[in-house]
């Protein structure tokens, strides 16, 4: 009998569903829960080729999150400049980085130490 999902699960797939009716790049979850002293469980991140693509990923991201699970973001920050949005769901928090931030700031570097999951896209 195959595993339930679990809500951290569900809501993780949701993010990426945002994610991909925008066609967000390069997304990719880091699992943190094994790293002492991390802020949350897992960060889910994604890059926007302008700032205008870093809006509309961010915006499709909370609109399916909240129509699918009824689920609000606990803080949102970064949408004055959409270089960097960072969505912060407690368990779960998304960064949505245009793709020269996300380079420069290199957060998959700097948790090296997360298991790291790349999301394949058909685009």
């Amino acid at each position: 009998m195959a595993k339930p999902e679990s809500t951290e699960d569900t809501l993780i797939s949701t993010i990426i569903t945002g994610i991909e009716n925008v066609k967000g790049l390069e997304v990719i979850i880091l699992d943190l829960r094994d790293i002492e002293n991390t802020v949350c469980g897992y960060f889910v991140v994604c890059s926007g080729s302008s700032n205008t693509h870093v809006n509309a990923i961010v915006s499709a991201i909370q609109k399916t999150v909240s129509k699918e699970l009824k689920e609000k973001p606990y803080h949102t920050e970064g949408s004055e400049n959409s270089e960097w949005v960072l969505i912060d769901y407690v368990n779960i928090v998304v960064h949505v980085f245009q793709k020269h931030i996300r380079e420069f700031y290199n957060i998959e570097e700097l948790w090296g130490d997360a298991k790291t999951t790349k999301i394949a896209s058909n685009y």
